[in-house]
């Protein structure tokens, strides 16, 4: 795995921890195209903004709660996989899944989201 593979999903997650959009836009910006994709079983958003929103949505339903990586990245040509969960303040598991990356010139192209069956 090469250095900014970790640096690109470093600051993808961060993005999902931030105190706010400002913050979020932040980290996003330099990951993420401006047309990238985000799908997740719950939805499909194209664009930092609207992925920003999303993230926000989940922070409103889930508040004290953040994104922790459970696994090294994977990594094979431009593809990158890895584990998370979200936990609450208090480190209980709110929901667990695995996130697959694609990459296109250090970039994130397009993010994939599975849920764990808990």
């Amino acid at each position: 795995m090469r250095a900014d593979h970790r640096r690109i999903i470093a600051a993808y997650t961060e993005a999902w921890n931030a105190p706010d959009s400002a913050a979020s836009r932040a980290k996003l910006n330099g990951v993420r195209r401006a047309d990238s994709a985000y799908v997740d079983p719950t939805v499909l958003v194209t664009g930092i903004d609207n992925l920003i929103e999303h993230i926000f949505r989940v922070q409103v339903r889930r508040p004290g709660s953040r994104i922790v990586m459970t696994s090294e990245i994977e990594a094979h040509h431009d593809v990158l996989r890895f584990n998370w969960q979200r936990v609450k303040a208090d480190g209980s598991l709110v929901v667990a899944g695995i996130d697959i990356a694609i990459i296109e010139n250090g970039y994130i192209l397009r993010m994939i989201g599975f849920f764990d069956q808990a």
